[in-house]
This record gives structure tokens, C-alpha cells and sequence, in this order.
């Protein structure tokens, strides 16, 4: 089932806001949050996470219907490459340094923006760009 890209680019907003507020106070315990979010987007469907539900709960119903959807398969992969760097942060601030923390949330924010700001999401063009370069009679 599609999926609406106005619900991508609102968890996107949240998803940079919860972010910021990491960087600002280094809060391991708030990417520990993040990372969950991100977790259940990958595990359940990115339609299943709980900043999808709060946009299908809280913001569609007052817009109309949106004009395209787009395939879930490239959001879920961004979801799952932000996990990977909200699971580098985590690392970084609890065990290896404050440093790792740091650099490894400020590449999720940046890509979080980019999706929030711009539409642009990074993780969905790593996604597609894989797709392409799959041998031929092969999907990743």
C-alpha cells in the first residue's frame, strides 16, 4: 500500500526537531527514543510509526487528499539507515565518546532536514540508487 509523502516529510520535521534537541543537550536517553521511533518504522512499516499515526491521527484529516503517493520501500530503507546512525550516536555518547555522539546525530539531522525543508530524502535516493545498480534479474 502507498504511502502519503506528506506524513514522510511531517516525521521528517519531528524526527529534526527531536535532533536538535539531542545535539543541544546530548541527550542519550531522548536518541534512545529516537531510535525506537525509527526501529518500528523499519520493523512494522513506515505507515506503523508512531509520528505516521500522529500525522494520520492529528494533520490528515484536516488536508485533503494528497495528489501522489509514493512506494513505502524507499522511506523504510531511509528509516532504517537513521537508525543506523541514531544506533552510532548512541554508541558514542554512552560507551566510545561524546564525539561519535555528536558527528553520528548531526548526519541524521542533516538528513532529516533536507526531507523536512526540501522533500529531499537522502535515504530514499541511497535506496534507489542501490536499485539501479542491482545486477539485472536480481532486487536487492
Amino acid at each position: 500500500m502507498q504511502v502519503d509523502p506528506r506524513g514522510q516529510r511531517f516525521a521528517a520535521a519531528v524526527t529534526t526537531v527531536v535532533l536538535a534537541i539531542v545535539l543541544v543537550t546530548g541527550s542519550a536517553w531522548l536518541l534512545a527514543v529516537q531510535a525506537l521511533v525509527f526501529a518500528v518504522a523499519v520493523a512494522a512499516g513506515v505507515r506503523h510509526s508512531p509520528y505516521a499515526l500522529a500525522y494520520a491521527r492529528l494533520i490528515r484529516p484536516r488536508l485533503g487528499p494528497p495528489r501522489e503517493t509514493e512506494d513505502p520501500a524507499p522511506p523504510r530503507f531511509a528509516q532504517a539507515v537513521g537508525l543506523v546512525f541514531a544506533l552510532a550516536g548512541l554508541l558514542g555518547y554512552l560507551v566510545a565518546g561524546a564525539w561519535l555522539g555528536i558527528a553520528a546525530t548531526a548526519f541524521a539531522l542533516l538528513a532529516a532536514f533536507l526531507n523536512a525543508a526540501f522533500g529531499l530524502c537522502l535515504g530514499c535516493e541511497m535506496y534507489l540508487l542501490m536499485r539501479r545498480l542491482a545486477p539485472v534479474g536480481r532486487t536487492p
